[in-house]
Protein backbone atom coordinates (compact mmCIF):
# COMPACT_ATOMS: atom_id res chain seq x y z
CA UNK A 1 0.00 0.00 0.00
CA UNK A 2 1.08 3.04 -0.90
CA UNK A 3 1.92 5.47 2.39
CA UNK A 4 0.57 9.13 0.96
CA UNK A 5 2.04 10.54 4.20
CA UNK A 6 5.21 9.43 3.77
CA UNK A 7 5.36 10.83 0.10
CA UNK A 8 3.93 14.07 1.32
CA UNK A 9 6.75 14.79 3.79
CA UNK A 10 9.51 14.02 0.97
CA UNK A 11 7.57 16.07 -1.80
CA UNK A 12 9.52 19.82 -1.67
CA UNK A 13 7.50 21.30 -4.96
CA UNK A 14 5.35 24.17 -4.87
CA UNK A 15 2.97 22.95 -7.95
CA UNK A 16 3.31 19.65 -9.04
CA UNK A 17 1.78 16.69 -6.83
CA UNK A 18 0.46 19.45 -4.72
CA UNK A 19 -3.02 17.86 -5.98
CA UNK A 20 -2.28 14.42 -5.42
CA UNK A 21 -5.34 12.08 -6.26
CA UNK A 22 -4.64 8.37 -5.71
CA UNK A 23 -6.46 5.16 -6.86
CA UNK A 24 -6.59 1.90 -5.96
CA UNK A 25 -7.48 1.06 -9.69
CA UNK A 26 -8.59 2.53 -12.62
CA UNK A 27 -8.39 1.86 -16.86
CA UNK A 28 -5.73 4.69 -17.48
CA UNK A 29 -3.97 7.93 -15.42
CA UNK A 30 -3.98 9.84 -18.84
CA UNK A 31 -7.58 9.19 -19.66
CA UNK A 32 -8.72 9.97 -16.32
CA UNK A 33 -7.14 13.25 -16.41
CA UNK A 34 -8.03 14.10 -20.01
CA UNK A 35 -11.38 13.56 -18.81
CA UNK A 36 -12.81 17.18 -18.35
CA UNK A 37 -16.20 15.23 -16.33
CA UNK A 38 -14.04 14.67 -13.87
CA UNK A 39 -13.22 18.06 -12.94
CA UNK A 40 -9.60 17.93 -12.40
CA UNK A 41 -7.86 21.51 -13.67
CA UNK A 42 -5.19 22.07 -11.30
CA UNK A 43 -1.49 23.11 -12.79
CA UNK A 44 0.56 19.96 -11.69
CA UNK A 45 -2.62 17.17 -10.29
CA UNK A 46 -0.77 14.10 -10.45
CA UNK A 47 -2.81 11.01 -10.35
CA UNK A 48 -1.47 7.65 -9.26
CA UNK A 49 -3.25 4.32 -9.56
CA UNK A 50 -1.75 0.93 -8.33
CA UNK A 51 -3.06 -0.83 -11.14
CA UNK A 52 -4.28 0.26 -14.50
CA UNK A 53 -6.44 -2.47 -16.94
CA UNK A 54 -5.61 -0.41 -19.99
CA UNK A 55 -2.23 1.63 -19.19
CA UNK A 56 -0.79 1.87 -22.89
CA UNK A 57 2.40 3.18 -24.20
CA UNK A 58 3.05 5.18 -27.52
CA UNK A 59 1.51 3.53 -30.22
CA UNK A 60 -1.35 2.17 -27.76
CA UNK A 61 1.32 -0.80 -26.92
CA UNK A 62 -0.25 -2.30 -23.34
CA UNK A 63 1.80 -1.14 -20.59
CA UNK A 64 2.50 -4.27 -18.01
CA UNK A 65 2.50 -3.64 -14.15
CA UNK A 66 1.76 -5.81 -11.67
CA UNK A 67 -0.58 -4.39 -9.13
CA UNK A 68 1.40 -2.38 -6.08
CA UNK A 69 4.69 -3.10 -7.33
CA UNK A 70 5.62 0.23 -9.57
CA UNK A 71 5.16 3.89 -10.08
CA UNK A 72 1.65 4.48 -12.75
CA UNK A 73 1.10 7.56 -12.42
CA UNK A 74 0.09 11.06 -14.98
CA UNK A 75 0.42 14.75 -14.56
CA UNK A 76 -1.56 17.51 -15.63
CA UNK A 77 0.07 20.49 -17.55
CA UNK A 78 -1.89 23.65 -17.85
CA UNK A 79 0.68 26.06 -18.69
CA UNK A 80 -0.20 27.10 -22.44
CA UNK A 81 3.93 27.91 -22.52
CA UNK A 82 4.40 23.94 -23.12
CA UNK A 83 1.49 23.73 -25.36
CA UNK A 84 3.61 24.93 -28.72
CA UNK A 85 7.30 24.20 -29.85
CA UNK A 86 8.46 23.64 -26.13
CA UNK A 87 6.00 20.17 -26.07
CA UNK A 88 8.94 17.72 -26.86
CA UNK A 89 11.28 19.00 -24.05
CA UNK A 90 8.74 17.67 -21.67
CA UNK A 91 9.05 14.09 -23.36
CA UNK A 92 13.39 14.99 -22.21
CA UNK A 93 12.30 17.07 -19.11
CA UNK A 94 10.75 13.97 -17.39
CA UNK A 95 13.04 11.49 -18.75
CA UNK A 96 15.80 13.26 -16.92
CA UNK A 97 13.76 13.88 -13.78
CA UNK A 98 13.57 10.12 -13.46
CA UNK A 99 17.09 9.09 -14.61
CA UNK A 100 18.46 11.37 -12.21
CA UNK A 101 16.54 10.29 -9.27
CA UNK A 102 17.71 7.05 -9.60
CA UNK A 103 20.57 7.85 -9.74
CA UNK A 104 20.62 9.92 -6.71
CA UNK A 105 18.84 7.73 -4.64
CA UNK A 106 19.86 4.55 -5.66
CA UNK A 107 23.03 4.68 -6.92
CA UNK A 108 23.25 3.55 -10.35
CA UNK A 109 23.89 4.54 -13.95
CA UNK A 110 21.03 5.15 -15.95
CA UNK A 111 20.92 6.73 -19.84
CA UNK A 112 18.12 7.79 -21.66
CA UNK A 113 16.63 6.58 -24.97
CA UNK A 114 15.24 9.17 -28.21
CA UNK A 115 12.58 10.20 -27.47
CA UNK A 116 11.11 9.38 -24.00
CA UNK A 117 12.73 5.85 -22.51
CA UNK A 118 15.05 5.60 -19.37
CA UNK A 119 17.48 2.75 -19.35
CA UNK A 120 19.50 0.92 -16.48
CA UNK A 121 21.75 -1.68 -18.39
CA UNK A 122 20.51 -0.81 -21.80
CA UNK A 123 16.67 -1.80 -20.73
CA UNK A 124 14.17 -0.27 -20.23
CA UNK A 125 12.71 0.65 -16.81
CA UNK A 126 10.12 3.99 -17.48
CA UNK A 127 8.50 5.36 -20.35
CA UNK A 128 6.47 8.35 -20.95
CA UNK A 129 3.24 8.83 -22.86
CA UNK A 130 2.19 12.31 -23.72
CA UNK A 131 -1.29 13.16 -24.14
CA UNK A 132 -3.51 15.83 -25.10
CA UNK A 133 -6.89 16.95 -25.88
CA UNK A 134 -6.77 19.60 -29.07
CA UNK A 135 -9.72 21.76 -30.24
CA UNK A 136 -8.59 21.53 -33.87
CA UNK A 137 -4.96 23.05 -33.78
CA UNK A 138 -5.57 24.08 -30.11
CA UNK A 139 -4.49 21.82 -27.04
CA UNK A 140 -6.66 22.38 -24.70
CA UNK A 141 -5.51 19.57 -22.02
CA UNK A 142 -2.42 18.47 -21.58
CA UNK A 143 -1.52 15.16 -19.93
CA UNK A 144 2.13 13.60 -19.08
CA UNK A 145 1.49 9.81 -17.98
CA UNK A 146 4.66 7.92 -16.35
CA UNK A 147 5.46 4.49 -15.71
CA UNK A 148 8.40 3.36 -14.20
CA UNK A 149 9.55 -0.58 -13.12
CA UNK A 150 10.55 -0.05 -9.51
CA UNK A 151 9.53 -3.52 -7.31
CA UNK A 152 8.45 -5.62 -9.75
CA UNK A 153 10.96 -8.72 -11.10
CA UNK A 154 9.33 -10.53 -13.50
CA UNK A 155 7.60 -9.50 -16.87
CA UNK A 156 5.48 -11.02 -19.41
CA UNK A 157 4.17 -10.72 -22.70
CA UNK A 158 6.10 -9.01 -26.01
CA UNK A 159 8.23 -6.22 -25.89
CA UNK A 160 10.12 -3.98 -28.36
CA UNK A 161 12.80 -2.99 -25.71
CA UNK A 162 13.72 -5.27 -23.18
CA UNK A 163 12.27 -4.45 -19.48
CA UNK A 164 13.69 -3.96 -15.98
CA UNK A 165 13.29 -2.62 -13.03
CA UNK A 166 15.25 -0.92 -10.24
CA UNK A 167 14.74 -3.65 -7.38
CA UNK A 168 15.98 -6.19 -10.03
CA UNK A 169 18.76 -3.97 -11.10
CA UNK A 170 20.12 -3.75 -7.13
CA UNK A 171 18.55 -6.44 -5.53
CA UNK A 172 16.52 -4.58 -3.05
CA UNK A 173 13.31 -3.57 -2.34
CA UNK A 174 11.96 0.20 -3.06
CA UNK A 175 10.77 2.54 -0.70
CA UNK A 176 7.94 4.34 -3.98
CA UNK A 177 6.90 7.10 -1.51
CA UNK A 178 10.36 8.84 -2.12
CA UNK A 179 10.94 7.96 -5.26
CA UNK A 180 7.94 9.48 -6.43
CA UNK A 181 8.38 12.30 -4.20
CA UNK A 182 12.06 12.75 -5.63
CA UNK A 183 11.11 12.11 -9.19
CA UNK A 184 7.91 15.17 -8.82
CA UNK A 185 10.94 17.34 -7.07
CA UNK A 186 13.07 16.95 -9.73
CA UNK A 187 10.48 17.85 -12.23
CA UNK A 188 9.26 20.94 -11.29
CA UNK A 189 13.31 22.19 -11.42
CA UNK A 190 13.53 20.62 -14.75
CA UNK A 191 10.02 22.59 -15.76
CA UNK A 192 11.64 26.11 -14.63
CA UNK A 193 14.77 25.40 -16.62
CA UNK A 194 13.01 24.60 -20.17
CA UNK A 195 11.27 27.78 -19.31
CA UNK A 196 14.61 29.96 -18.18
CA UNK A 197 17.55 27.83 -20.13
CA UNK A 198 15.25 25.47 -22.67
CA UNK A 199 19.02 24.99 -23.94
CA UNK A 200 20.36 23.35 -21.10
CA UNK A 201 17.72 20.83 -20.57
CA UNK A 202 19.08 19.54 -24.23
CA UNK A 203 22.75 19.51 -23.10
CA UNK A 204 21.83 17.27 -20.04
CA UNK A 205 20.00 15.39 -22.34
CA UNK A 206 22.32 14.91 -24.99
CA UNK A 207 24.81 13.76 -21.81
CA UNK A 208 22.80 11.01 -20.85
CA UNK A 209 21.95 9.45 -24.39
CA UNK A 210 24.71 6.84 -25.42
CA UNK A 211 23.49 5.94 -28.69
CA UNK A 212 24.24 9.25 -29.90
CA UNK A 213 27.26 9.27 -32.49
CA UNK A 214 26.16 5.58 -33.06
CA UNK A 215 24.50 3.59 -36.03
CA UNK A 216 21.27 3.24 -35.37
CA UNK A 217 17.60 1.76 -36.90
CA UNK A 218 14.44 4.36 -36.69
CA UNK A 219 11.15 2.03 -37.01
CA UNK A 220 8.09 4.02 -38.38
CA UNK A 221 5.11 2.07 -38.45
CA UNK A 222 6.01 -0.49 -41.64
CA UNK A 223 9.14 1.65 -42.53
CA UNK A 224 12.27 1.38 -41.67
CA UNK A 225 15.99 3.59 -41.61
CA UNK A 226 19.33 3.63 -40.92
CA UNK A 227 22.50 5.87 -40.33
CA UNK A 228 24.38 8.01 -37.85
CA UNK A 229 22.03 9.23 -34.40
CA UNK A 230 24.37 12.67 -35.25
CA UNK A 231 22.08 15.04 -32.80
CA UNK A 232 18.58 16.23 -31.49
CA UNK A 233 17.84 19.69 -32.98
CA UNK A 234 16.65 22.51 -31.08
CA UNK A 235 12.84 21.20 -31.36
CA UNK A 236 13.67 18.24 -30.33
CA UNK A 237 13.78 15.44 -33.40
CA UNK A 238 16.42 13.19 -33.86
CA UNK A 239 19.04 14.18 -36.39
CA UNK A 240 19.92 11.14 -38.45
CA UNK A 241 22.73 10.87 -41.19
CA UNK A 242 21.86 8.21 -43.69
CA UNK A 243 25.46 8.37 -46.05
CA UNK A 244 25.32 12.39 -47.26
CA UNK A 245 22.11 12.52 -46.30
CA UNK A 246 20.93 14.40 -42.92
CA UNK A 247 16.80 13.49 -42.06
CA UNK A 248 14.77 14.63 -39.05
CA UNK A 249 13.23 12.45 -37.11
CA UNK A 250 9.86 12.76 -35.95
CA UNK A 251 8.85 9.69 -34.36
CA UNK A 252 9.42 6.33 -34.65
CA UNK A 253 11.75 3.32 -32.22
CA UNK A 254 15.19 3.50 -32.25
CA UNK A 255 17.40 0.31 -32.01
CA UNK A 256 21.33 0.22 -31.99
CA UNK A 257 22.93 -1.76 -35.01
Amino acid sequence: MFNINLFDIKLETNTIGRNFIYLDEIDSTNSFLLDKTNNISIDGSVVLAEKQTKGRGRKNRTWYSEKGMNLNFSVLITNKYFFSEKINYLNFGVSLAIANSIEKLFFIHTNVKWPNDVLINNKKTAGILLEANSNGNKIERLVIGIGVNVNQTSFNGDFNFLPTSIKYEIKENIEREKLLAEILNNFENVLLKIISKPESVLKDWRNKCSSIGKRITITQNNKTLSGIFEDIDEKGLLILRMHDKIKKIHFGDVGIE
